[in-house]
């Protein structure tokens, strides 16, 4: 999963987890036939899709049938029961069976014997998205669903549920949808039907286990689709764009150089035949997302987005996401614990190790970007520091292993988003470490290789054993570390690492754009009044202090775009992307009299730290460096 911060400056972050499964009972069914469901596009009730669930003949008195509570990727509560209306069972002669609801999530049936098939009605998660409402209250976006004319974002775990001991068990779906909706799916079509009058269209899937129908999404409606090839992997892009402000093909050239980059990176890890991109654009309403960000599936992400980005901010959004969400099919895909193999959607454990799922992830999309020569050496130290500053602003003494254990737990859930930040840098201080001793030779993508091969994707690691491993595996000082700053509670030392490669952290002015100080809001909101306003911070940004802002001034409109707590993700996620030359207009509030700020954006500063090289570095230093940054 990876969030986009801007959507959580004003509102509230996200999270979700990881599990065991329960064994197969075999009497529960006297056949182990396909679990038969059946999605109705064609049929919505008052925004709710029409669902039938078909498991064959039960041989015990009592069925529990849940939606899950939990879905993998994620680290947060999501509760999709609490989506589902009008809950029936029904007997081999359509007669309702009696239903107990146990909790939000869970049905009981009782005389199961008798149970034909479970229809009900599922309402959608966007439309429930206020500001405010991300994270507990609704599932996070990217792993919500949507029903609208023109676009199903379908995360089949918010349609689709199990009965608890027939995870296992092959499911069979039929999406019945009118028959000019373009429709994208990595769940192999084994069949489809036109109607007679030709307007609804039947597709058939199959899916090998309840695992395989969560880890599937689908786009259903109006899409622009491009394909293209990335090696041996064929990248489906599929893109909903309501007013049809960005197109397809112009995401695609963005995508296709980039993961042309990321597959050469990776080299021989190959780990799927297909990749689907599903790129959702939310518009300025009431009803659309709010939780701008992606979230990972095995061979697929679901990514949601302003669609009031500009094209190049669009592109290097897309770029930063996706290549994190791509990068997956390192880990967990290819190395993962027992808690993501044996996932329980009701009642998850989690891994120890989202420094590695999540963190080394979000380093190597970080690191192929010089690597390949996407980015210049200047940016990539640059966002190296604001992981360290950003990271630097959570606990820094909680360990991170207890964190991911534990991460449903308000003290832990608060320090998620470090595990992009800190946890990144725990891979970037591996890799060094690894690069040091091997004379340049192996590194962290080297160790993820090696690991791959020694678990892959139907093969879990033992959670408690997995730091003795990579010990085992690697050398002596990289234990020693991850024992002491991973497992235990002893902040880094990043100079320590960057001293290695010739590097060093340094207090400086440094660039900075118009909505923070090196990694800091200069912005508050004001909920009472519903506005916000420049904080202290913005004597220290040097565009504004130009222009004679003060704190305390409240930003009432920015290029005509009236700024409020509903707008203001959208709003400053377009400020985030400014770019020196261009020109604004933002009026302000001070004390009752408006401020107009009619310029030409020119370069902001601050006070800060920046990564430098220092002089006369050892020729060791040099040799590091270059095996660091090229591999």
């Amino acid at each position: 999963m990876r969030n986009v911060f801007l959507a959580t400056t004003l509102t509230g972050l996200m999270l979700a987890s990881c599990s065991s499964s329960k064994s197969l009972k075999k009497n529960d069914l006297a056949t182990q036939n396909p679990i038969a469901t059946s999605l109705n596009l064609t049929n919505v009730q008052n925004d709710k899709v029409p669902v039938t669930i078909n498991p064959g003949r039960f041989t015990v008195e009592k069925v529990t049938y849940r939606l899950p509570k939990v879905v993998q990727g994620t680290y947060s509560v999501s509760d999709f029961g609490k989506y589902v209306d009008d809950f029936k069972a029904l007997d081999y002669n359509g007669n309702p069976l009696e239903v107990t609801k146990v909790d939000t999530n869970t049905w009981e049936i009782n005389n199961g014997k008798a149970l034909d098939k479970i229809t009900y009605l599922v309402n959608d998660t966007f439309d429930m998205e206020k500001v405010g409402g991300i994270g507990g209250e609704v599932p996070f976006s990217p792993s919500g669903t949507n029903i609208e004319d023109t676009n199903y974002v379908l995360n089949l775990h918010g349609f689709i549920g199990y009965f608890d001991s027939l995870k296992n068990n092959q499911y069979k779906l039929e999406v019945i949808a009118p028959s000019n909706f373009v429709r994208t799916s990595a769940l192999e079509e084994v069949s489809k039907e036109t109607s007679e009058d030709g307007k609804v269209l039947t597709s058939n899937y199959y899916a090998p286990r309840y695992f395989d129908i969560t880890d599937n999404p689908m786009f259903y409606g109006e899409l622009d689709v491009q394909e293209f090839k990335v090696g041996d992997i064929k990248i489906v892009l599929s893109v909903y764009s309501p007013n049809k402000k960005h197109s397809a093909e112009k995401i695609k050239a963005t995508m296709e150089k980039m993961m042309q980059a990321q597959k050469a990176y990776l080299g021989s890890i190959n780990s799927t035949a297909r990749y689907d991109i599903y790129l959702y654009l939310a518009d300025n309403t009431e009803t659309s997302p709010k939780g701008f960000g992606a979230l990972e599936h095995h061979t697929s992400t679901v990514v949601v987005l302003p669609e009031s980005m500009s094209d190049e901010q669009l592109a290097q959004t897309m770029i930063d996401v996706v290549s994190h969400e791509f990068f997956h099919i390192v880990t967990p895909l290819s190395v993962h614990s027992e808690d993501v193999h044996y996932f329980d959607y009701n009642d998850p454990t989690f891994s120890k190790h989202l420094w590695m799922y999540e963190g080394v992830t979000e380093y190597f999309a970080t690191l192929f970007q010089i690597s390949k020569d996407l980015v210049k050496e200047e940016e990539f130290f640059s966002k190296i520091m604001d992981k360290i500053n950003s990271a630097s602003k959570m606990n820094d003494t909680m360990s991170f292993t207890k964190m991911s254990e534990n991460i449903l737990e308000d003290e832990y859930h608060d320090q998620y988003l470090n595990v992009y930040q800190k946890g990144a840098l725990i891979g970037m201080a591996i890799d060094i470490l690894m690069r040091e001793e091997s004379n340049g030779t192996r590194g962290i993508l080297s160790l993820m290789k090696e690991l791959s091969n020694k678990y892959g994707k139907n093969k879990p690691f033992n959670d408690d054993t997995l730091i003795a491993e990579i010990t085992e595996m690697t050398y002596p000082s990289v234990g020693e570390f991850l024992k002491k700053h991973v497992e235990g509670n002893t902040p880094i030392d990043y100079n320590t690492f960057f001293e290695k490669v010739g590097l060093k952290i340094t207090e400086a002015k440094v660039k900075t754009n118009y909505i923070q100080n090196d990694g800091t809001f200069i912005f508050a909101p004001d909920r009472a009044k519903g506005t916000i306003h420049f904080n202290d911070g913005v004597k220290n940004n040097s565009f504004w202090v130009e222009n004679g802002v003060l704190p305390g001034d409240v930003i009432k409109e920015v290029n005509g775009a009236a700024v409020s707590l509903a707008t203001a993700n959208q709003i400053f996620g377009g400020m985030f992307a400014w770019q020196p030359g261009k020109e604004v207009e933002v009026k302000l509030d001070r004390n009752g009299k408006e401020i107009v700020i009619k310029t030409t954006l020119t370069q902001s500063y601050t006070n800060g730290k920046s990564l430098q090289h220092i002089p006369n570095k050892t020729q060791k230093q040099k040799e590091l460096f270059n095996a660091w940054i090229k591999g």
